[in-house]
């Protein structure tokens, strides 16, 4: 009785921990709009933010495996839990000296504390319980991931963006003094929220200290990497997958900006039921809320339509080929994005909000497809397909340079190019699944 007891703790301060990262990685994109006028960047250098974040898992996926390996997943998920404090501490630095290079600096240490979690985490939840309930028991977790993702970015829109921030020409028209205490409150709006940040996360680094965890026995594995790269399928998921990350990441970090390209602050000032949904969240009312805060509002449910997609997925998964209904989503992503280029308005924005719910899917999806048949060698596959979010690193910023260079409506065809590889990668899969 006391073995199940402690598991279930464990269990639920591992899923605590799905749910900070997932809340962490989407509150990042509440500060790319505000930075870009912070700093008056381009698009393009907003999405270098992205770059430093998911190039982390680049880099650092497989070491942390190996890290993990010498020091234990305990200490792993304490070490993890303290560079995202770490990272998240650097962010106050780096608002009152407006360094963005410490802002990059910060955003790569808190994705390699996130990626050491990653690796940690995920086979701890399958071990914590029966194994015919593992499946379930992931599920669960990941549900809590999108649960964070969701409320994400209505807090980002309440503390980060729902001030006004000035142009460059409306700074350079105050006196100094005037000048130094603007600065001071755009340094405040950053710090407090992630210093409060920084603080939950030592907390519950902390508890980790004295929360059991069952030991993991590793058998030894195989370092062969070569010889798993030798494997059709899991390349193409590899690159399904990275396609995956940097199209979601790219409509979650620019969707804020797209809306104010098709001035849908004030579509949604002059629509009843859009502006209550928006009081509902703005303390201060639409009226005096900036436009960044207003639209803001709205991403939220381009994430929680992934939450709610998930629970959908996953039955659907259960009854029909995994392959088809990933091809399906994807299909579904295409159109929804196709809708909203050709459209204006409420139909604009609730129609990119839409792709969330046909994301929702695909990581995993994909993820399991890809270690189909792997065997033994599913470890080493596993942590092949984790680098591949750097797929996060390298489109966003793309993106941004074809949103510069011409408009958004071009630039999502490159998120369109993305889907359409997902849907060969489904299509390919099923054909692969129907002749064994």
């Amino acid at each position: 009785m006391e073995q199940k007891k402690s598991y279930r703790t464990a269990f639920i301060f591992v899923t605590i921990l799905f749910f900070l990262w997932g809340f962490i990685t989407v509150l990042v994109d509440s500060l790319i709009p505000r930075l870009r006028e912070v700093f008056t960047l381009s698009y393009f250098q907003a999405g270098m933010v992205q770059f430093a974040f998911f190039g982390a898992f680049f880099l650092l996926s497989i070491p942390a495996g190996y890290i993990l390996s010498k020091i234990g997943y305990k200490k792993g998920i304490i070490l993890g839990l303290s560079a995202m404090a770490l990272g998240c501490l650097l962010f106050y630095p780096a608002a009152s000296y407006r360094v963005f290079g410490i802002f990059m600096l910060g955003y790569f240490t808190l994705a390699a504390g996130i990626t050491v979690l990653q690796v940690a985490a995920n086979p701890y939840v399958t071990i914590l319980g029966p194994e015919k309930t593992a499946s379930s028991r992931l599920n669960l977790s990941q549900a809590f991931n999108s649960l964070g993702t969701s409320i994400a970015p209505i807090l980002g829109a309440f503390f980060i963006l729902q001030d006004k921030v000035k142009t460059t020409a409306e700074i350079e028209a105050l006196d100094a003094t005037a000048q130094k205490s603007y600065y001071a409150a755009e340094a405040s709006a950053v710090q407090l929220p992630f210093l409060g940040i920084a603080v939950f996360i030592a907390l519950i680094a902390l508890v980790f200290f004295f929360v059991k965890l069952p030991t993991v026995s590793d058998k030894k594995a195989s370092n062969d990497y070569g010889r798993v790269l030798k494997n059709r399928n899991l390349v193409l998921g590899a690159i399904g997958l990275f396609c995956y990350v940097g199209a979601e990441v790219s409509l979650g970090s620019y969707m804020v900006n797209y809306f104010l390209n098709l001035d849908l602050a004030n579509v949604v000032r002059e629509t009843s039921f859009m502006r209550t949904i928006a009081e509902w969240v703005l303390s201060t009312g639409v009226s005096a809320s900036s436009d960044m805060a207003v639209v803001g509002v709205f991403v939220t449910f381009y994430w929680l339509g992934a939450m709610v997609g998930r629970f959908i997925g996953s039955y659907l998964t259960t009854i029909f080929n995994p392959a088809k209904v990933l091809s399906i989503f994807a299909v579904g992503a295409i159109g929804m994005i196709l809708i909203s280029t050709f459209s204006v308005g409420l139909a604009a924005m609730w129609t990119i909000i839409a792709v969330g719910l046909f994301n929702s899917i695909m990581f995993p999806t994909i993820f399991s497809l890809a270690l189909d048949g792997l065997g033994d060698d599913k470890a080493q596959g596993s942590g092949i397909l984790c680098t591949m979010i750097v797929g996060g690193a390298i489109i966003p910023p793309a993106y941004g340079f074809l949103t510069d260079s011409y408009n958004f409506n071009i630039a999502l065809i490159l998120v369109m190019a993305c889907y359409a590889y997902i849907f060969y990668y489904a299509y390919s899969n099923k054909r692969r699944q129907v002749s064994v």
